[in-house]
């Protein structure tokens, strides 16, 4: 009797278990459509006529499939080539400035004694901890005012040049390399230029590229500060441009999702290509320091 009730028990729970994880796998199977449903829609509207996806009527699902909202995106402006390229650009050159400067800074946070060292690490997690938006109207003037930069390519890339976050995770990670290292190249003559190129970055590939890719990825979708500081066509971002196909009255809704699915598209290849990376970021920040 006594293993007849063992063999019910576990099929009871065998069957309490499969209901569960039925019901854990529904709920992220609709989270997921949720998530990527406006991104479906996107790319669906994209590859609509430009009439049907601005009139009142459209559909998730275009009626006709076509590339002409990707033609009206291209032939809207004269400068929407070069909206592409100004955003590649200025991504590009913040990554590098990123990558160069804020990796310095990590390793002399972690790795060499100054005078003042926790002094300044500790202003620059008070930078981290105030919002964004509140830094927008000194450094708006600044940039603007008092150095008359607007509509330059120095105003796009200068406030983004070295951030407090990216400081942080570089130290953090250094932070947790042996210091016998850096005592044996001591040791054998090195200067600390030669340590930090030939030794610490060779070691740190995965927080670089983190820091590349997060850094892209922001600057890349960036809108608020490149629609300040531009107002010649000419200047203006992917992101910013877009908000050109807005009238009024009337948007042009077709070419504008051809353009956002354009602006989407290094995002799409960064993931795939660098997908370890990105689950490594997650938790590359806690190392202890």
């Amino acid at each position: 009797m006594s293993n007849i009730s063992l063999y019910s028990n576990l099929n009871r729970n065998k069957k309490l278990l499969y209901l569960r994880n039925s019901l854990l796998t529904t709920i992220l199977i609709l989270g997921a459509v949720i998530a990527l449903f406006p991104i479906l829609y996107m790319i669906m509207s994209s590859f609509g006529p430009p009439t049907e996806s601005a009139s009142a009527s459209r559909t998730i699902i275009p009626r006709v499939w076509s590339l002409e909202s990707y033609r009206e995106f291209f032939n809207f402006s004269d400068y929407s080539l070069r909206w592409i390229w100004n955003s590649l650009l200025v991504a590009g050159l913040v990554v590098i400035g990123n990558v160069i400067f804020a990796s310095m800074a990590g390793y002399a946070f972690s790795k060499i004694q100054f005078k003042g060292r926790n002094f300044l690490f500790f202003m620059i997690l008070v930078a981290m901890m105030i919002p964004y938006q509140v830094t927008q109207v000194p450094l708006y003037i600044l940039i603007v005012n008092t150095f008359h930069l607007s509509n330059t390519y120095a105003s796009l890339i200068l406030p983004g040049l070295v951030t407090s976050y990216n400081i942080f995770l570089a130290k953090q990670f250094f932070s947790g390399l042996p210091t016998s290292l850096i005592e044996s190249a001591k040791i054998e003559g090195c200067n600390q230029l030669n340590i930090f190129v030939q030794i610490i970055v060779p070691l740190s590939k995965t927080v670089l590229a983190v820091m590349a890719i997060n850094t892209f990825m922001s600057n890349w979708n960036t809108f608020f500060w490149p629609f300040l500081v531009t107002s010649k066509e000419s200047m203006y971002t992917i992101q910013v441009g877009l908000k050109s196909f807005k009238f009024a009255n009337s948007t042009l809704f077709g070419p504008m999702m051809a353009g956002a699915t354009i602006s989407a598209l290094p995002m799409f290849i960064l993931f795939f290509a660098l997908q370890k990376y990105f689950l490594e970021g997650v938790t590359i920040g806690a190392v202890k320091g």
